[in-house]
């Protein structure tokens, strides 16, 4: 065998074996029954593993399938958290973390029926196939807010439709537009269901008012509290989410009920 020979017959057993490697890797992703497709890509050291009602700590990477990031968390520097198991985030997210132990670093494959379907949400086109790079961080045992009673309490209408009940009064003082408000709250669909809560997560809400970085009626309704009073706000969709709502969470046309409690404002 002269040495040409030699080193082709190297470079095809290389081949051969590198060929096998990868198809080894890529046997390691698991479809589940409903198409997601994972593969834990770093084991944690042993943490714990969330349930449904849990409040997750994640961070992520987003991925188009020709590999074009759309969204991170990690370039924000700052992980996203949400009630695991009640429709906050998209089917297959919360499928996958469901899976993982606290430290779990993983990969989703996520079928548009398990994402954002036939509509298309912002850089995201209809009917996508998206790929997630996750790290499940904390994992928080369920807090469940009390809604707040408002038996006996009148009930305000404003001229744009949306009511509110007072059910803490105080002789602080109301925030001016422009001013950055600190609130806690929780938000309710008419039949009871919560969808979302900054109390459940610990971890009051900032935005700036009257600068449409809210829906119209917590634009309106906060502007109407004092420091330290927490008041139900009752908001008709057209200052909600409008005709189509926000699903998987909001449904079109909602009417949206929000407990809510001005901490603070600068």
């Amino acid at each position: 065998m002269n040495r040409c020979t030699a080193l082709i017959i190297i470079l095809i057993t290389f081949g051969l074996t590198a060929g096998a490697q990868n198809k080894k890797k890529k046997s390691k992703m698991v479809k589940t029954a409903s198409g997601l497709e994972y593969e834990i890509t770093q084991k944690g050291k042993g943490g714990k593993q969330p349930k449904p009602g849990d409040m997750v700590t994640v961070h992520y990477t987003g991925k188009f399938t020709n590999d074009t990031v759309f969204d991170s968390s990690v370039k924000r520097g700052q992980p996203i958290k949400f009630t695991l198991g009640v429709g906050q985030v998209i089917k297959g997210w919360d499928e996958g973390i469901a899976l993982l132990h606290v430290g779990d670093k993983a990969k989703f494959i996520i079928p548009p029926d398990l994402a954002y379907g036939a509509q298309a949400r912002g850089p995201i086109p209809a009917n996508s196939t998206l790929i997630f790079e996750v790290e499940l961080i904390d994992v928080k045992e369920k807090i469940t807010p009390k809604q707040f009673d408002v038996t006996g309490k009148d009930t305000v209408t404003t001229a744009s439709g949306l009511k509110y009940i007072k059910v803490h009064t105080t002789e602080g003082e109301a925030p001016k537009a422009g001013q950055m408000v600190n609130v806690h709250y929780s938000g309710y669909l008419m039949d009871g269901k919560m969808f979302d809560s900054s109390v459940q997560r610990d971890e009051p809400f900032r935005f700036n008012l009257g600068a449409g970085q809210v829906i119209k009626g917590w634009d309106e309704g906060i502007a109407l509290l004092k420091k330290g009073e927490k008041a139900r706000l009752i908001i008709p969709y057209t200052l909600g989410y409008g005709e189509a709502g926000h699903p998987p969470v909001i449904p079109p046309q909602a009417t949206l009920i929000f407990d809510v409690e001005l901490i603070d404002f600068q």
